[in-house]
């Protein structure tokens, strides 16, 4: 349907976006329904015996909550060429690869034609409530996307990160083209074998069509924040390749450079015209609409993990809008952003009821001995309350089954009788030792708090890490910095017992207190140490449109772990609590 579709029509999206979510409870019934009826012949169906029943009180009573563990056996089975009903009654085809940034390696997901549909329905309403504030008209967009290497499973499977799965398809590029979001770069580009080439064409792409470009994006905001500290390094060259009509040497993927040579023609005028505007700048402020003047926003996910590029991303986009994209994983879709004018740090993404049947389990503590080994029952899309923060539970189209997604989001509202949720933080990314537990936001935010005191000499968190240190007796936190200057000793003992004193868990501030977890340890890295580790998730087949740097590195994610510590130029222990 979507490979035909000619004419975006704003007005019928949203139409349709409010008629759903006016009846938010019936439309979840029908969504699991169908999900149950075409996949009623999936062993793991039968084997719970669900027996055709398809309403949400027996799915709930019969299926089991489930995390990738319970399924990674079955999902192997797909991969190694069983192609019998296992998990859905018509045959996988394609696994998609989830980031592994957060556990250290990559669990395979299963990607089916009607889960790249309902990736189109949310890139759709999304836009259609974009575009009402912000239109584009006529326009190009500079996305900086990147596809990983696909490869073939033990059974012949094709096997990508999800962007790769969604970005090789004819339904994304139709889609964009009809929402005139079309990436101004080639497919050679997207797909090129080799990253660093790639993001650098990105750019030379987008100066080339400077003046249609109407958009910025990517996946996340890492991916454009990146771009542009590159392009600080490379404006020269770009410059020199416009003026010359000549391609950098530093490319040397045929293809790239035989789409790049039908694009690239010498003209010292526009080479001219951004090497005035670079000079002009003031520690690259304003970078963004310098570069292009008819950009109506950025856009990209800036919530969650992504929050820390936002600080620079302003910096580079002056006062151009920054609207956060939509709310989902590898496993599907959940949510979309429904008021692109709201500031990103307050942004909420309305549930789509249709692409997907959704759970929540309240994570409010409960009260009372009997109940504290009890997990809360999940409550349904339309039973959530706001205010509240909830663990989130999908079934999907592509076989997933009451599966824990391990992410916690609070209601903000309702749209109709839809919730908007917002992003919090992943719920098994917890700095712990004893009887402490903080998550990525606590961490986040005493990262945000201990910066404040850099702000004054004028230098910034580049990007950050963490890790719990149980070598010696007692056990203490260890976060890394990586920074864009060189900060006085001084100011980096007083950022280090800010960051002790920034957690405010009630079980970290008493254990500290007696001393059963030890003084925090802020360890400043070498310049290029995040670099270092993306280069090692690249290296991996992981995809940088999907990358997010680990913000809590465990024993497992060994890898890691050693480029961070053997990057380590100064180390400073915490005396916040010193008596």
């Amino acid at each position: 349907m979507l490979e035909k579709m000619e004419e975006f029509n704003m007005e019928k999206v949203i139409e349709d976006f409010e008629a759903m979510t006016k009846d938010a409870e019936r439309v979840q019934r029908q969504t699991l329904k169908k999900i149950l009826e075409e996949n009623a012949s999936a062993e793991y169906l039968q084997n719970l015996g669900l027996d055709g029943r398809t309403d949400p009180e027996s799915f709930k009573a019969i299926v089991p909550l489930v995390t990738h563990k319970d399924l990674d056996p079955y999902i192997q089975r797909i991969a190694d060429g069983d192609s019998s009903p296992i998990l859905t009654g018509k045959p996988i085809t394609t696994i998609s690869l989830s980031s592994g940034t957060s556990q250290g390696r990559p669990k395979f997901v299963p990607f089916t034609d009607e889960l790249m549909e309902t990736t189109m329905q949310i890139f759709q309403t999304s836009f259609a409530f974009r575009n009402r504030e912000f239109p584009i008209v006529n326009g190009k967009a500079l996305q900086f996307i990147y596809s990983s290497k696909q490869f073939k499973t033990k059974g012949g499977l094709a096997a990508g990160t999800a962007t790769t799965n969604v970005y090789s398809r004819s339904q994304f590029k139709n889609t964009m083209k009809a929402m005139q979001s079309q990436c101004c770069s080639p497919d050679e580009v997207i797909f090129g074998p080799d990253f660093h080439q790639s993001l650098y064409c990105h750019l030379l792409c987008g100066l080339i069509f400077r003046d249609e470009v109407q958009s910025i994006s990517s996946a996340f905001a890492h991916s454009i924040v990146l771009a542009f500290r590159t392009f600080e390094l490379l404006w020269e060259e770009l410059c020199a390749n416009i003026q010359d009509g000549v391609l950098s040497s530093r490319i040397t993927a045929p293809s790239i450079r035989s789409a790049l040579s039908k694009l690239l023609k010498p003209d010292p005028e526009l080479a001219e015209l951004i090497y005035e505007k670079c000079s002009g700048l003031s520690n690259w402020y304003g970078l963004i609409p310098a570069l292009f003047p008819n950009v109506k926003y950025i856009y990209g996910i800036m919530t969650g993990s992504m929050e820390p590029y936002q600080k620079k991303l302003r910096h580079y986009a002056a006062g151009l809008p920054l609207l956060s994209a939509d709310y989902g994983a590898s496993e599907g879709w959940i949510g979309a952003n429904i008021n692109p004018k709201v500031p990103t740090e307050f942004t909420s993404y309305a549930v789509l009821p249709n692409i997907g049947y959704f759970e929540f389990i309240p994570l409010r503590n409960n009260i009372g001995d009997q109940e504290l080994c009890v997990e809360p029952k999940p409550v349904g899309l339309t039973e959530v309350k706001v205010g509240e923060e909830y663990e989130v539970v999908i079934t999907n189209v592509a076989g997933l089954y009451r599966y824990r997604l391990g992410d916690v989001v609070k209601v903000v509202g309702f749209h109709n009788s839809t919730p908007e949720i917002k992003f919090m933080c992943r719920s098994n990314l917890l700095l712990s030792i004893n009887i402490d537990k903080n998550t990525e936001n606590d961490l986040q935010l005493a990262v945000e708090e201990a910066a404040k005191l850099l702000a004054a000499e004028k230098l910034e968190v580049v990007d950050f890490s963490s890790h719990v240190d149980l070598s010696a007796d007692p056990g203490h936190y260890v976060i890394f910095w990586e920074l864009n200057g060189e900060p006085s000793q001084e100011v980096l003992s007083e950022c280090c017992n800010c960051l002790d004193k920034s957690f405010l868990d009630a079980g970290y501030l008493s254990s500290r207190k007696v001393n059963t977890i030890g003084p925090l340890e802020l360890r400043i890295l070498r310049k290029g140490t995040f670099q270092k580790i993306l280069n090692h998730y690249l290296a991996q087949g992981a995809a940088v449109s999907q990358f997010k740097a680990p913000r809590c590195v465990g024993p497992h994610n060994n890898m890691v772990l050693q480029i961070l510590c053997g990057n380590v130029v100064r180390s400073f222990f915490s005396t916040a609590y010193n008596n």
